[in-house]
């Protein structure tokens, strides 16, 4: 028998994006990654197309992902176009609706799921373990390969059902990660808000970044200028 032979193989993270409000999270998140030399793989929701085209005024197609998305991730926070240049040689999209995706089999080599936004109806599948499209399937198989799986969840107020599945992934293993904007980082702008929530979910990841400024211990800091 000849000898397997190995070959460098692309480990990508899958980005789901669900239907909750917070579509700017996603695209930090992404640039994020790609920033940081990652492979990503992506799945947009059908909802979170809805949200999108709320949010952005973007429509998201299968058949032209990469300017869609290349137009998503130029935007800022505040809808401002063309404020970031991104390259997305490293971005490998699987419509929602195709169960028989890559991502969808756990032999299929990734190093984990980043949820963001995360809806408390994308919750609900993932706790059950249902798989009623590709984000939910990957999910599930990211739980049960014991990978790392970050779910950014975001709504208010949450029901008592919801913070009960809550509960179930955090036992599952997945980190539970609302989406909540803190203030210490030195925020002035509604960017600097965004890319602290992305700059915790690839600090949950493990993935290097210069998102935000970090808390250093000393009262004060964040107001002071920032030294090259």
């Amino acid at each position: 028998m000849e000898p397997y032979e190995h070959t460098t193989q692309r480990r990508p993270w899958v980005v789901g994006v669900s239907g909750a409000s917070g579509t700017p999270y996603a695209a930090s998140v992404l640039r994020g990654l790609l920033a940081a030399g990652e492979d990503v793989d992506l799945v947009v929701s059908r909802a979170s197309r809805l949200t999108l085209l709320d949010e952005t005024g973007i429509a998201f197609r299968d058949a032209h992902w990469r300017e869609d998305l290349r137009g998503w991730l130029a935007l800022g926070a505040d809808g401002k176009p063309q404020t970031f240049e991104v390259d997305l040689a490293r971005v490998r999209y699987w419509p929602a609706g195709d169960l028989a995706a890559g991502p969808s089999s756990g032999s299929y080599a990734v190093k984990g799921m980043l949820i963001v936004p995360a809806s408390t109806a994308c919750v609900a599948g993932v706790a059950l373990g249902l798989s009623k499209d590709l984000l939910q399937r990957v999910a599930s198989v990211t739980l049960k390969e014991r990978r790392r799986l970050v779910v950014a969840v975001r709504e208010t107020p949450l029901s008592g059902q919801t913070l009960k599945q809550l509960v179930a992934l955090d036992e599952a293993g997945a980190v539970v990660l609302p989406a909540s904007p803190a203030f210490y980082a030195g925020a002035t702008h509604i960017q600097d808000l965004v890319d602290f929530v992305a700059g915790r979910v690839l600090d949950a990841a493990g993935v290097p970044h210069q998102l935000y400024r970090r808390w250093k211990g000393e009262l004060g800091a964040a107001r002071s200028p920032v030294s090259d």
